[in-house]
């Protein structure tokens, strides 16, 4: 079972670099931390007073695997879940904050289980988690996998600039559709036919 910081150096190395995409709502992002985290965290790195791009630019790995550790998994309460939904949810959280436990929350209610869809781990997610995991051991990181497949699918349907991350230029599958994949087992992951039939509407 991999460490959470081994969990976190290896979201950093698959957030890359520093890059500013206009057509990422998250604006200036390195090593997946954004701007925005880093106005609302009150993380001045340049130390001049400022929140800025170059205080984006003037993070380190470090910095960015001890933000990961404390704000996207420790305070998100993460770690009350079964371990088998660490990498998987907290991988997801770096990437789409409370809406990770949003996806969770709405498998739990697919699965039969009442919990309300907040994006908070509390008491009652955590026992559904629980029963989940017990119940389905071999299946519910998949189901997960899926079901952030399906979200970052289900994003792209409706916000046409956010196709280019699901979808490459050439057709195949994107960036955010390898990511979810990459927890999702073999047998489930779509062929390169399927995921250009599920885009094949899209300009």
């Amino acid at each position: 079972m991999r460490t959470i910081k081994e969990l976190a150096e290896q979201i950093v190395a698959r957030e890359g670099g520093f890059v500013n995409d206009p057509d990422d709502p998250g604006g200036a992002t390195k090593y997946g931390v954004t701007l925005g985290t880093l106005k609302s965290l009150g993380i001045d790195k340049t130390g001049d007073g400022r929140i800025t791009e170059a205080d984006v630019r003037a993070l380190t790995r470090e910095d960015a695997v001890a933000i990961f550790i404390e704000h996207y998994f420790r305070r998100p309460r993460i770690h009350t879940l079964p371990a088998i939904l660490h990498p998987t949810l907290f991988d997801m959280y770096v990437n789409a904050g409370a809406n990770a436990v949003k996806i969770l929350q709405r498998l739990f209610n697919d699965m039969g289980q009442r919990v309300s869809v907040d994006g908070v781990i509390g008491p009652q997610t955590a026992r559904a988690a629980e029963i989940a995991a017990a119940a389905a051991p071999d299946h519910i990181v998949d189901a997960y996998g899926i079901a952030r497949r399906n979200y970052y699918y289900a994003i792209a349907d409706s916000r046409p600039a956010s196709r280019k991350y699901a979808r490459r230029r050439d057709g195949g599958k994107g960036g955010w559709i390898v990511r979810a994949e990459e927890f999702i087992s073999v047998r489930y992951h779509l062929s390169d036919a399927e995921h250009r039939e599920r885009t094949a509407k899209w300009r």
